[in-house]
């Protein structure tokens, strides 16, 4: 691994006085409010600052941020950071319950915020309104001087706290000094920003991407552009990218997927688009580097907990069958893949990530086993007390030096005994024609019953049985997924991931009551008709003499209800023949009349039943599956 020296004696804060010295009339916030240049930015965050000192703010005080993108957001980070404190700022779209754990455990004395959101706060923190600058010294001011900002603020300093998820179920707050920032955008060659440079502000503040967004544009002289308030579709992102002429763009993985899909059009200003936070397609890497010749389309991957982006690789040619790699580091920053007794593993093997350099946190606020856990003395540096952080990623090098992503070495799935990477599912999926982007998650079921389950995006459901034999050309019977569920967009998070506990949450509508009594499949062709409606229909359970109307299909879906048994059991069954008895029982008489080695469970099984899956092992078994959506 490589070290880096600590950047020279900046603070975000002096840094940002340096630049607005240098090009105080240079725009440095762009919005649909109107423009804000430099002076303007750093009269309006020091005058903030004097009003958090006179409320007793000190260096290294934490101090909550609860405002929608803005340019008052952008004043109350810089104003925060010039009082010589640190920034925990929160999502407002965030439930109230996480919202009010994140400041309790921050510990925050303070919460910059207005008159909109300031009601969630229920008066469990004590708050300063951003807009009510005529106020004076507010009930508990302690008279401080107005002037007398903080001196001595090093590198070493808190910069921010970053929430993120905790395998408890408990967010855990990541510790972020000045110089990890520094190092994620001063002087930085994957990014080569320019004081002509427009950033857009999209990611939520409350997350790590927004870090490259805002301090990359202001501590460059660059602009930020902020997209209008709340969540964007992609459609949105890359009409607000062409109004703003924005030259420097991040989308996460999924955003990045939808954006190719739903068309990039021309983006001549745009010379840069960094996209990363998950497996990426290379596809649609490719499509976006084909559709923007002009744009340099970059790769990045990072832990929060090493500032935002480790690594980076940036897409000058064809990609081939190797996927995208996450790259080589970033300066300051160095990679290693070690096997459990921390030993270097050869090139083209696999081993666990660890990263070290200028942009590790200091850990996790107030947790220090679980930061001694994760962030541990580096066997390789000559610095005494040099740490590497283990990111809990597989990882190998490949021959032309750049690291390729390999899974979780936590995150694997396991499913009746078996250790399943999902991201090679969700690859094979995406290279399906008609496949734009998948999650693969786990659905619990009940007791020993785990199913592993797919859902997909595209232009229009696919046939499953195309889909599970398109699988099983490379992936194992164990691997093929019980259910394969069409959905017209994957769900994001906040910080635009996909939210995979929603996926997983997710499941059918119960089957109506009606004056029709439940009854179950009898034999091989019934139960696999009853899975193919509960999949399509996403109701559970189906009965054999359900109609298929009344429990929502319509004309669309029974013309895809034909061609999977078209597929599936290699008999055409006629769409008049399917309205004159639309059941399950009807159906797998007709399919039995056409198909008599089918007439017993003694006959070949359908393909379905053969790729091992939950539901074919279920439907073997005797039982009545159920819809694993």
């Amino acid at each position: 691994m490589t070290e880096s020296d600590p950047l020279s004696g900046w603070t975000l804060a002096s840094r940002f006085a340096a630049v607005a010295a240098a090009a105080p009339t240079a725009t440095a916030v762009r919005s649909e409010a109107g423009d804000l240049d430099y002076a303007g930015l750093d009269a309006a965050a020091t005058a903030l600052a004097a009003r958090l000192r006179r409320r007793g703010v000190r260096r290294g005080d934490r101090v909550g941020v609860l405002l929608e993108r803005s340019p008052r957001l952008v004043v109350a980070l810089l104003g925060i950071l010039k009082a010589g404190a640190a920034y925990v700022a929160v999502d407002p779209g965030d439930p109230l319950a996480r919202l009010r754990t994140i400041l309790g455990d921050a510990e925050v004395p303070l919460v910059v915020t207005d008159e909109e959101q300031q009601p969630k706060l229920d008066g469990e923190f004590a708050y300063l309104d951003i807009l009510d600058e005529g106020a004076g010294p507010a009930p508990g001011d302690q008279g401080a001087d107005a002037s007398a900002l903080p001196v001595g603020q090093t590198p070493e300093d808190l910069a921010y706290v970053a929430y993120t998820s905790g395998s408890t179920g408990r967010p855990k707050g990541v510790c972020v000094p000045h110089r990890a920032v520094l190092r994620l955008v001063l002087d930085a060659g994957y990014l080569g920003a320019r004081p002509d440079d427009v950033f857009l502000q999209l990611a939520p503040v409350a997350f790590d991407a927004s870090t490259l967004e805002i301090w990359g544009a202001l501590l460059n002289g660059g602009c930020l552009a902020l997209a209008p308030a709340g969540r964007l579709g992609p459609a949105e992102i890359v009409k607000a990218v062409r109004d703003t002429g924005t030259t420097v763009l991040f989308l996460t993985t999924a955003l990045f997927h939808q954006a190719v899909e739903a068309g990039l059009g021309e983006l001549p200003a745009l010379r840069l688009l960094l996209t990363g936070g998950e497996v990426l397609s290379a596809e649609h890497v490719g499509r976006a580097a084909a559709a923007l010749p002009g744009t340099l389309v970059s790769a990045a991957y990072g832990p929060t907990e090493n500032t935002t982006f480790t690594s980076t690789h940036p897409v000058r040619g064809p990609l081939g069958d190797r996927g995208v790699p996450i790259g080589g580091p970033i300066d300051g920053t160095g990679m290693a893949v070690l096997d459990e007794r921390l030993d270097r593993v050869p090139d083209g093997t696999v081993g666990r990530l660890f990263v070290n350099g200028s942009g590790l946190a200091h850990g996790y606020l107030k947790q220090p086993g679980l930061t001694a856990d994760r962030f541990l003395p580096d066997p390789y540096a000559t610095a005494p007390g040099t740490r590497m952080y283990d990111t809990g990623d597989l990882a190998r090098r490949g021959p032309d030096g750049a690291y390729e992503f390999a899974g979780r070495a936590d995150g694997q799935l396991k499913v009746n005994g078996v250790r399943i990477e999902s991201d090679d599912i969700e690859a094979r999926l995406r290279r399906h024609p008609d496949v734009q982007d998948a999650a693969v998650v786990l659905q619990d079921h009940g007791p020993g019953d785990r199913r592993l389950v797919a859902f997909y995006s595209g232009p229009y459901a696919v046939s499953s049985v195309e889909l599970r034999r398109s699988l099983a050309e490379d992936l194992p019977a164990t691997m093929i997924p019980s259910a394969l569920v069409w959905v017209d967009r994957l769900p994001l998070k906040a910080n635009g991931k996909v939210d995979r506990d929603a996926l997983a949450a997710r499941r059918g509508r119960s089957r109506p009551d009606g004056e029709v009594p439940y009854r179950g499949p009898a034999d091989q062709v019934e139960r696999r008709l009853t899975v193919l409606w509960q999949e399509i229909l996403d109701v559970e359970p189906v009965g054999v003499d359900d109609d298929f109307f009344d429990l929502g299909g319509h004309s669309l879906t029974a013309s895809r209800i034909t061609r999977e048994i078209a597929a599936e059991f290699e008999t055409v069954i006629r769409a008049r023949a399917f309205y004159l008895d639309p059941t399950v029982a009807g159906l797998a008489e007709q399919i039995r009349a056409k198909r008599p080695d089918l007439a017993s469970d003694a006959g070949p099984a359908p393909v379905a039943a053969q790729s091992g899956s939950a539901q074919s092992v279920a439907a073997q078994s005797g039982g009545a599956p159920e819809a694993a959506q």
